[in-house]
């Protein structure tokens, strides 16, 4: 399936189960991971304010299998235990709107130029590797569910009151020129506790982020325009 195939199918069911959240749990996190989620966060917003229950500190899009596949590619790189090594991935969660923060990775990495560029063109496509991978039988199931569990957990935890618990989500945003962007977010019991934003970028990251703005405003919009013109 394409994205737009994705889109097709997925929005009508994201749009759906957040109508009956704003319905009857409108309080709830929603955490949305179905794809193309650069689209169904607007979805699940604009529904979520056509019932006039809208939080924007309460509505995740979980980008946590881009992070999972940046610190495991990174740690096989530089001989690293992936459990110790945390890539923050900002954008969105498709192609090039994936912006691995390499700069920002703890423990402290570097590569050279060419080697850069081509694992975070690998961290951006790993999606489509898993495709290719398992040859027409599907893609990435485990490692989106362990995405899925430890996003989960990480706000669970955070709700009930852990305090400096940190992950990615792509959410409603003032950090960039798009309406929504995943940047790292300190969670709390109310959901979104602080946006921690960008932080220090390289040139090569800066040129990263100005290269996902057309794509990404325009996922933003597609799932703005689905809601309105909704039946």
């Amino acid at each position: 399936m394409t994205r737009d195939d994705l889109f097709n199918t997925n929005a009508t069911i994201v749009a759906t189960l957040v109508d009956g959240c704003a319905r009857h749990c409108p309080q709830a996190m929603i955490c949305i991971i179905s794809n193309p989620v650069n689209s169904t966060i607007p979805i699940t917003s604009e529904v979520m304010k056509k019932h006039g229950v809208y939080n924007p500190n309460k509505i995740f899009g979980v980008t946590t299998l881009d992070i999972v596949r940046a610190n495991t590619f990174v740690a096989e790189l530089k001989g690293l235990d992936p459990a110790r090594v945390n890539v923050p991935v900002v954008g969105g969660h498709a192609g090039i709107t994936i912006i691995p923060l390499i700069s920002q990775c703890t423990p402290k990495v570097e590569f050279p130029a060419d080697q850069l560029s081509a694992l975070t063109g690998r961290i951006q496509e790993a999606g489509t590797e898993v495709v290719k991978a398992k040859a027409g039988a599907g893609s990435a199931t485990l490692s989106m569910a362990y995405a899925g569990a430890r996003f989960t957990f990480s706000l669970l935890d955070a709700m009930n009151g852990k305090e400096g618990v940190v992950e990615c989500s792509f959410v409603r945003s003032e950090e960039t020129e798009c309406k929504y962007f995943s940047t790292p977010l300190l969670l709390g019991k109310n959901g979104i506790e602080k946006n921690l934003g960008l932080g220090k970028l390289s040139a090569f990251e800066e040129k990263l982020v100005a290269d996902a703005m057309t794509e990404l405003k325009g996922s933003i919009k597609k799932g703005e325009d689905f809601v309105a013109n909704m039946k």
